[in-house]
């Protein structure tokens, strides 16, 4: 029997998916279905190609109730750039969950994955920043930084924006590129320190492998989000700033575990041993988020199947519903 494939492209899925708080709520959804104990998620396959500086991440989850999963795979060859292409690409391929049949192909070139990542910074600011927001701050200059912080100044609307970078160029460029796309004031830093200490909000977005944010820059109400550690090698906050912190929560503590903050403060012996509550178990209720505006919060995040599962689904249904995409028969 003939079956039709939708075919989405990077622009297809520009047009139909956006960084807003539908978005939002769909992956928030996803963190809530994880926290149920239902989802199916196996662990990340990773493939590291060091003769051409590559790395290849797969990852999916099954979601009890939504009516397809997601397959992602992720590319990142890091020497393209000398050759003129970019760094990341990739696609999702979405199944029927009755059938296993593909119901979708979709070649984001990892646009979704930027739009989901961002969308999970910002549920774990809404359920973990302090209520008022001034100033947030972001560490790093490229495409997470710019938005992470547009997602989190939808869930917490903040004036000033401060952003540090390694490259001061990329940092000033970064502060305006953000001051143009919010209508806020932005700065760029030259130090790390005076980014945290003066934001009640602050985002992590490096692929550092030595930390750039030290715990003598913690200060009461203050909410991180570090979402750039997703491989073994990386570590972006100084271990003992996890001890240090009232609460910390990881997106999958299997995960963060292996690749995450966590791991680092692990590999330091520093841990006591208890399992860290996860933002789903947040986002659901069951487990205690921020409870007073004084608390020291952090979250890592290492990015989920089950947010690339909701995602995929999230465009489908919205490229059904606009006719978008074209089809092919199998």
């Amino acid at each position: 029997m003939a079956h039709d494939v939708r075919i989405l492209t990077e622009a297809d899925l520009r047009g139909l998916v956006k960084l807003d708080l539908d978005a939002i709520d769909t992956i928030e959804r996803a963190f809530a279905a994880l926290a149920s104990g239902t989802v199916i998620m196996p662990p990340i396959l990773s493939m590291a190609i060091p003769q051409a500086n590559g790395e290849v991440d797969v990852k999916t989850a099954y979601i009890p109730g939504f009516e397809g999963f997601a397959i992602k795979v992720s590319p990142g060859f890091f020497d393209n750039p000398k050759i003129g292409l970019p760094s990341l690409n990739g696609l999702m391929i979405l199944f029927s969950s009755k059938t296993g049949l593909v119901e979708a192909l979709l070649l984001d070139n990892g646009y979704l994955t930027d739009v989901r990542t961002a969308a999970a910074g910002a549920v774990a600011a809404r359920h973990l920043a302090p209520r008022n927001v001034s100033t947030a701050g972001v560490l790093g200059t490229g495409v997470q930084a710019r938005l992470q912080i547009q997602a989190a100044h939808l869930v917490r609307p903040f004036g000033k924006v401060l952003v540090w970078g390694r490259d001061a160029d990329k940092a000033r460029a970064c502060a305006r590129d953000i001051a143009s796309s919010l209508g806020i004031e932005a700065q760029a830093r030259t130090d790390a320190e005076s980014v945290v200490s003066e934001s009640q909000l602050v985002v992590t977005t490096t692929p550092a492998e030595e930390p750039v944010l030290k715990a003598a820059s913690l200060h009461p109400g203050l909410h991180i989000t570090a979402m750039g550690s997703d491989q073994a090698g990386k570590n972006e906050i100084e271990p003992s700033a996890l001890v240090r912190a009232d609460l910390y929560v990881a997106d999958r503590v299997a995960q963060c575990e292996l690749l995450g903050e966590l791991r680092s403060v692990i590999q330091a012996r520093l841990w006591s041993g208890a399992t860290p509550p996860e933002l789903g178990e947040i986002v659901s209720g069951s487990r205690p988020g921020r409870t007073s505006d004084e608390q020291i919060t952090i979250c890592d995040l290492t990015g989920t199947g089950a947010q690339d599962t909701a995602i995929a689904t999230f465009a489908v249904r919205a490229a059904r519903a606009a006719g978008a995409g074209s089809t092919i028969r199998t």
